[in-house]
């Protein structure tokens, strides 16, 4: 009789184990599907900003067309279709335009200048979408959970993972991949990275910059050129910063034959090494294994001996921040003045978070015209209100869906500071047309971002953004280049179901607004948060979530 009892007991289990193992295959089945479809939270997000809500004074019918339909004579134009943008063939799927590899081959090796920028003339530029790839699926939220460095060579961007647990944002690059997508993937998992690679131009960084850089087996010959490498490391690097070197050729002596690389040539670019970190006046801190560790003088005073060395030949550029497509340079930067021996050239900086509302160094000093200590803390002000507005909107910041941000004409960066959180990181754009050169104060708080020309490709995948942010964008590039390009390389590094915020003139983002109607977008215009009569206005946009057929005509 028990062993009846026991007998059924057993399949009792074995039933009730079963059901649950179909339950959660059922579950995860219609779960992937649901996802696949497309219908997500940004549908939902993409419904409720179509639907008529008292919040920050959306208004469902606003509409100002009549009164802002372009030029005079135009008003034929303002009631005709939107253009309507086909999708490109889907062997663009992973486009990069001013990285393109077939065009990167036709230029010389030298210096790596054939894995730099260079981008399409306005004739071979694509005027279509660039389409997400079969079965693409949009990443689910992010689980809630020294400031700035440099990752040269980054790979996947694995220490930019690391450092982010430690409240440290590290600047990941590496070349465009022919065979793998190393910088996409790094941004995949939420890391901060670009396409990008030592050559024969500038980084694209403002002058001290970053607390550390770091480069391990990235293969850059940091002995060549006179160690013109080492010296724009050095302009970039923060006074008393760090530079961090693992792999060859340090410790050659045990590792040559591991590396299959002569120990003569390992040595003498270790020589080169050191004697450049010598010329730079770095000190070397540490060397165990395959790791050294160097650190960039305080100030000017604390390197005289160098200024008795016929080989340091300093930069003459007057401005230390002019970088977009300026030929790199084998030169030393200057350190900025400083008050006494001990004090850090170009200002100390608070710690973190505490570094991020106080008074950046250059703005202490003037540095930017037009910024006192007064005008930058209300600007801060400001974009608090601004971006307590942006939650209002359907909780656009808040929701969880968002961990790459970009902000598109950063100022700044108070729309970065605003946002600040563990949950997401914010790539703050400077344009390179802008009135101001605004990214070193960026860094000074504590945030990261980079110079770019938006009449350009940006230097990243496609799908590579949740959310982008473009204040005062298209009126800054008015009658420098064309408004469809920028929205449509805006459309290229979005992830479908991704949301744009727009924040300019009211004519213009009617015209913005017009145009992404044929972008598979879903918009809706709202008032600025103090009220409808001022003339700056809200667009808000999401991208419908569709992937691309091997049909499409482009």
């Amino acid at each position: 009789m028990a062993l009846k009892s026991s007998s059924a007991d057993g399949r009792t289990r074995s039933s009730i184990q079963i059901f649950i193992v179909v339950g959660l295959c059922c579950f995860f089945y219609i779960l992937g599907a649901w996802q696949r479809s497309g219908f997500g939270k940004a549908d939902n997000l993409a419904m409720e900003i179509t639907k008529s809500t008292g919040d920050c004074n959306i208004i469902p019918n606003l509409n100002f067309e009549t009164h802002h339909g372009g030029d005079a004579g135009s008003s034929d134009d303002s009631d005709s279709k939107p253009k309507t943008f086909q999708p490109c063939h889907s062997r663009f799927t992973d486009y990069t335009p001013c990285q393109d590899q077939k065009r990167a081959m036709t230029f010389p090796r030298e210096n790596m200048i054939y894995r730099e920028r260079h981008c399409p003339p306005q004739e071979e530029k694509l005027h279509c979408l660039i389409p997400a790839p079969q079965g693409y699926v949009t990443p689910f939220p992010w689980p809630k959970s020294l400031r700035t460095a440099l990752d040269t060579g980054c790979g996947v961007a694995s220490l930019g993972a690391y450092l982010w647990s430690r409240n440290v944002i590290t600047m990941s690059f590496a070349p465009r991949d022919s065979h793998e997508a190393q910088v996409q993937f790094a941004l995949e998992r939420g890391v901060p990275a670009v396409i990008g690679v030592f050559g024969s131009v500038k980084l694209p960084y403002p002058s001290k910059a970053f607390d550390m850089a770091h480069c391990s087996r990235c293969l850059i010959p940091w002995g060549a050129n006179d160690g013109m490498y080492l010296m724009e490391v050095d302009r970039v690097l923060r006074p008393g910063g760090y530079w961090v070197l693992s792999g060859p050729p340090i410790n050659w002596k045990n590792n040559y034959k591991s590396w299959q690389r002569p120990k003569e040539e390992l040595q003498e670019e270790q020589r080169k090494i050191e004697e450049t970190a010598k010329l730079l006046c770095w000190d070397k801190k540490y060397e165990k294994g395959e790791m050294a560790i160097w650190q960039k003088r305080v100030n000017a005073d604390s390197c005289r001996a160098r200024q008795d060395d016929s080989r340091a030949t300093l930069c003459k550029s007057a401005d230390v921040d002019d970088v977009w497509y300026k030929k790199m340079e084998a030169c030393i930067t200057p350190y900025s003045d400083s008050g006494s021996s001990d004090e850090l050239a170009g200002g100390a900086l608070k710690v973190f978070p505490e570094r991020l509302y106080a008074i950046p160094p250059r703005v202490a000093s003037g540095s930017i015209p037009g910024v006192s200590v007064e005008t930058y803390q209300d600007y801060n002000n400001e974009w608090k209100k601004h971006v307590n507005a942006y939650k209002k909107i359907n909780k656009l910041i808040d929701s969880g869906r968002y961990r790459n941000i970009m902000d598109m004409n950063a100022g700044l960066g108070g729309f970065a500071a605003a946002l600040e959180s563990p949950k997401l990181w914010v790539m703050n754009v400077v344009p390179t047309i802008a009135e101001k050169s605004t990214l070193g104060v960026i860094y000074e708080r504590g945030l990261i971002g980079i110079y770019h020309d938006w009449c350009e490709a940006f230097s990243t995948y496609p799908r590579t953004y949740d959310l982008i942010h473009a204040s005062g964008v298209f009126s800054l590039y008015r009658d420098k280049c064309d408004m469809e390009d920028i929205l449509l390389e805006m459309d290229r590094i979005l992830r479908p179901e991704g949301a744009v915020i727009f924040r300019d003139e009211v004519d213009v983002l009617v015209k913005v607004r017009k145009m992404v109607g044929g972008m598979k977008w879903d918009t809706k215009m709202v008032d600025h948060e103090d009220g409808p009569l001022v003339p700056e206005k809200i667009l808000v946009a999401v991208k419908q979530y569709w992937v691309g057929n091997s049909t499409s005509a482009q």
